[in-house]
């Protein structure tokens, strides 16, 4: 008999309120990059639009409060999910095994942590009247679009590597409303 995969309601909770607000974030960064900067690359979907930087920065705002819950969480009940001392070492030696996989989402995991520090906190260092007075090249807003760059990078690497190790029952328990006190 398969038993069912389980995570702390903690987790699950941060976790799905952390991910909606960094998809937030992903979208408004989105649109305001496209809108005032564009320079390696622009879709042209908005106009210069003052309200999307504001909108970006009331997501940004809340994330920073969630995301200090969740980083407390992810490191207190979720610290066998994250990165281990001996993972990189032992990461070399058994390459496409289950325990490889395993150790390599951990670094995954810790990656989106880190670049959710990375992001948010050079969020917080930049003045939102960079872009519409044009001063885009300033060293936090480098940091913040590589944050969000690397963020985006670790949520599709993520999720790719919940579906290789757990499959769907994994991701499917990350999405379950039982509670247990274990």
């Amino acid at each position: 008999m398969k038993t069912q995969q389980y995570q702390p309601f903690l987790l699950r909770l941060f976790h799905g309120i952390n991910a909606l607000l960094i998809i937030a974030c992903l979208i408004t960064g989105f649109l305001v990059y496209d809108s005032w900067d564009g320079r390696f690359g622009q879709l042209g979907l908005t106009v210069k639009n003052r309200s999307l930087i504001d909108i970006h920065g009331t997501f940004a705002f809340v994330l920073f409060f969630v995301f200090l819950g969740f980083l407390i969480v992810s490191i207190r009940i979720g610290r066998n999910r994250l990165i281990k001392s001996d993972d990189l070492p032992k990461l070399i030696n058994k390459v496409g095994t289950k325990i490889w996989w395993h150790r390599l989402h951990r670094i995954v995991n810790t990656t989106i942590l880190l670049a959710a520090i990375l992001s948010i906190g050079s969020g917080k260092l930049q003045d939102e009247n960079w872009l519409p007075s044009g001063e885009m090249n300033h060293i936090w807003y480098y940091i913040h679009l590589t944050g969000w760059l690397i963020m985006l990078l670790a949520i599709a690497t993520h999720l790719l590597m919940s579906a290789k190790i757990g499959g769907i029952s994994l991701i499917l328990s990350m999405f379950k409303f039982k509670f247990s006190t274990k």
